[in-house]
């Protein structure tokens, strides 16, 4: 470990190095995605209505979800991850495990505010390739989010009635 790393994370456990091959992985498929888009001629939108806007943000909060704390999704984290825990809605909790870039990738799909950044790209590129099948995608996943909030708002009520 270097010394500012060390620095860093007296305890050594803050993969850091991971962390850097994460982000560099992010930004290449970021700019890698920009330079397609541009030699096959996708334009960027004029703007981004603000309908659009919440679409994608609740699309991200689903994907999120479902990535980092849905049981089927758990074959997806487990060579990262181990089952910590379950908590509400049947969700589980998992925590990273191993060192290095598999601890990264561990706290990265354990952690649905890490993934969500990740949704939000790839959400935001297919908009920008597809806007009509990516209304499409977030408006199912909206509709999902917002099937949650009820579920939740139900469980509340009758758990208020049975106290």
């Amino acid at each position: 470990m270097t010394t500012d790393a060390a620095r860093y994370d007296d305890s050594g456990e803050v993969p850091l190095g991971g962390y850097a091959a994460l982000a560099s992985l992010f930004a290449a498929s970021a700019g890698t995605f920009a330079v397609l888009a541009r030699r096959r001629g996708v334009r960027l939108p004029q703007e981004v209505p603000p309908w659009d806007v919440a679409l994608l943000g609740a699309a991200t909060y689903k994907t999120s979800r479902l990535l980092t704390k849905d049981k089927i999704t758990s074959f997806l984290r487990a060579p990262f991850t181990r089952r910590a825990d379950e908590g509400e809605a049947s969700e589980v909790m998992d925590e990273p495990r191993g060192s290095g870039l598999r601890r990264a990738v561990g706290d990265l799909v354990s952690c649905p505010f890490c993934t969500a950044a990740w949704a939000a790209g790839a959400l935001v590129c297919s908009y920008t390739a597809a806007p009509r099948l990516t209304r499409l995608v977030c408006g199912g996943f909206g509709a999902l989010t917002v099937a949650d909030w009820l579920q939740y708002a139900w469980t509340a009520t009758q758990e208020t009635a049975e106290s």
